[in-house]
């Protein structure tokens, strides 16, 4: 535990030492990174940076992990925006050599001259998934739940269009190309809608649905070998720095089509909230029965510094920090994923997750997970326990 706390030290130590050596402090660390300049007109371009560290100890794990400390995410982007008009991004993580988000939306209202919503066009995150949606600089554990991991779809090519409105929202995609990475190759049509009844800074009702429909494409590779189109899900024991998976259904060929679906729910109360998900994926396979996996996660979170969780445009951030010590969260979270059908066995999976957050500033954030995972994968058992530590700047 000491490597782990002096390792969080290493990371955020310069950025204390920059505040408080800055002539008569009149640098204000904590609300002014100059990281994007405005223009006259309202033009504004700038960077946008966040970078992780983690330390990642196991126990109880039969030998199947091996204690691990590196970067999570080295994230470097571009961001040019003109409120009420466009916005675009482009952002790279140099960790993973992965393209993340690269689009352009437009604002109806600056063309029509009434607010019939955005269309975006580019390299986005696809709707199913509301934990997925969140910016993995502002989640509240450190990984995704189990069934996130499993049936999440992450980014695809393609357009979008969304209304956003106090009371609700409505947003449709189509996606067609795969990856920026040059994987993952198909069409997926979806769709999500949410209900806010509650919509105010501290006092948030959010419940909404997600559905989506992927149809895979088969590849070829350079010496002419045509793989079929499949898919396989799988998860992690919500550790990031683990290698290997606890549960797989392994590769599921030769799929036609996979029926995506969620149910989303978020009650913010002050410095209370709850947070809860449903999410299933069937799997449509030629001359085989479909193959359904199934899961889900709740949690709940205490600001103990009375500050709320943030929550705007459909979608959570971060706590906000108004006292000079920072704002103080702790959570306590469970998720479940079964990924047994029918004659594929990939095993089924809970974890129990506490969690505590320290967001020192809008832009520097500590972060601790302990895991207890509770799998079985064809009557083997291994129930690993994790404890986990992040430090993160972000802006």
């Amino acid at each position: 535990m000491k490597k782990i706390a002096l390792s969080a030290l290493a990371l955020i130590a310069p950025v204390f030492a920059f505040a408080t050596d800055a002539p008569g402090n009149q640098y204000d660390w904590r609300s002014n990174w100059p990281t994007h300049y405005v223009f006259a007109d309202g033009t504004d371009l700038g960077l946008s940076v966040k970078y992780q560290y983690d330390v990642d100890r196991f126990s109880h794990d039969d030998g199947l992990y091996e204690d691990a400390q590196t970067n999570r995410r080295k994230e470097f982007g571009f961001f040019v925006r003109k409120k009420g008009v466009y916005d675009a991004t482009v952002v790279f993580d140099f960790q993973t050599h992965t393209w993340l988000d690269t689009f352009f939306r437009l604002q109806s209202k600056a063309v029509l001259g009434d607010d019939y919503g955005a269309v975006r066009v580019g390299f986005m995150k696809t709707p199913v998934g509301f934990e997925g949606n969140t910016s993995t600089g502002s989640t509240s554990f450190l990984e995704p739940s189990l069934p996130m991991q499993a049936v999440y779809a992450n980014r695809r090519i393609g357009v979008d269009w969304a209304l956003t409105r106090k009371a609700y929202l409505v947003q449709l995609g189509y996606y067609h190309g795969g990856n920026l990475q040059g994987d993952l190759d198909g069409r997926m049509v979806a769709g999500r809608a949410a209900w806010t009844p509650l919509n105010e800074p501290g006092n948030v009702l959010h419940l909404g649905g997600s559905v989506s429909r992927e149809t895979p494409y088969g590849t070829t590779d350079g010496r002419g070998r045509y793989t079929p189109p499949n898919v396989r899900l799988r998860a992690l024991p919500e550790a990031g720095l683990a290698t290997q998976r606890l549960i797989d259904s392994g590769v599921l060929s030769v799929t036609d089509h996979v029926d995506r679906r969620g149910l989303e729910g978020l009650w913010i109360h002050g410095p209370w909230s709850v947070q809860s998900e449903y999410l299933d994926a069937k799997v449509k396979l030629e001359n085989k029965p479909a193959y359904d996996a199934h899961g889900w996660y709740t949690f709940g979170s205490w600001v103990a510094t009375g500050e709320s969780r943030s929550y705007s445009g459909g979608n959570v951030a971060d706590v906000s920090p108004k006292g000079s010590w920072g704002a103080l969260e702790f959570l306590i979270r469970y998720s479940t994923l079964d990924l047994d059908d029918g004659p594929t066995l990939g095993g089924t999976e809970h974890d129990w997750t506490l969690g505590a957050n320290w967001y020192l500033t809008r832009y520097l954030k500590l972060q601790g997970n302990y895991v207890r995972a509770i799998s079985d994968r064809r009557d083997v058992r291994v129930d690993p326990r994790v404890v986990e530590v992040r430090a993160q700047i972000m802006f």
